[in-house]
C-alpha cells in the first residue's frame, strides 16, 4: 500500500470513528447574569404556610450531550449572602449562625458525581453539595426543557430541578416545628454553549 493510499486509508477510518463516538458533550456557561436561571426555595412556616424565596447571586457550568446525557457534569456556586425571602429582617436572620451561617460559609457548592435512570427527557442528578460547611450527597430530579439557537447566533440547553434537603444534614438546627424540618429547592437553569 502506497503511503497517499495509507494516508487515505487511516483518515477515512478516523471520520468513521468520530462519526459512530459521536461529538463530544458541549460545555455550556449558565446564563445567571441574563437572569435566564434560578434557585429558589420553599420551606413551611410553623406548619402553618410555605414560605418561598431564592438565592440572587450564583455561577456554573454543564457539559451536555443529548446523544449522552448519562456523561453530563454540572457545577455550582451559591452566594449565601444574596438569599432572599423578600423581607430584610428575615433574610439577616437567614444569614445567621441560626441557618445559613453566611458570614463563616459565604458560598454553597454542587459538583455532580453521577447521571442515572435516563428517560423521557429527565434523569436523576447526583452530586456533592457542600452547604454551611457540610458536604453530603443529594440526588436531583432533572427534566429537560430544551435546547436550540438562540436569536443571538448562540445555542442554548435548559433544564428544571428539584430536590429536599434535611437541614439537620447541613447543621441547620434552628427549631420551627416538625412541618419545618426539610427544604424544598427548585433549579431552573439555562446555559449558553461556549464556541
Amino acid at each position: 500500500m502506497t503511503l497517499p493510499t495509507l494516508s487515505r486509508t487511516l483518515l477515512a477510518g478516523a471520520s468513521l470513528w468520530l462519526a459512530a463516538t459521536g461529538a463530544h458533550a458541549a460545555d455550556y456557561v449558565i446564563d445567571s447574569k441574563g437572569a435566564h436561571a434560578s434557585v429558589n426555595f420553599a420551606i413551611q412556616h410553623l406548619g402553618y404556610s410555605w414560605l418561598t424565596g431564592r438565592f440572587n447571586t450564583f455561577e456554573g457550568s454543564f457539559s451536555y450531550d443529548a446523544e449522552k446525557p448519562a456523561e453530563s457534569q454540572v457545577n455550582v456556586t451559591i452566594d449565601t449572602q444574596s438569599v432572599d425571602s423578600n423581607h430584610a429582617e428575615r433574610d439577616k436572620h437567614l444569614r445567621s449562625k441560626d441557618f445559613l451561617n453566611a458570614d463563616k460559609h459565604p458560598k454553597a457548592t454542587f459538583v455532580s458525581t453521577k447521571v442515572s435512570n435516563v428517560k423521557d427527557g429527565g434523569f436523576e442528578l447526583a452530586g456533592n453539595l457542600t452547604l454551611n460547611g457540610v458536604t453530603k450527597p443529594v440526588t436531583i430530579n432533572v427534566t429537560k426543557v430544551g435546547e436550540g439557537k438562540d436569536p443571538w447566533g448562540g445555542y442554548r440547553a435548559g433544564f428544571s430541578g428539584e430536590t429536599k434537603l434535611n437541614l439537620k444534614d447541613f447543621n441547620i438546627n434552628y427549631n420551627l416545628g416538625p412541618a419545618s424540618e426539610s427544604v424544598k429547592l427548585w433549579l431552573n437553569v439555562e446555559g449558553v454553549r461556549q464556541k
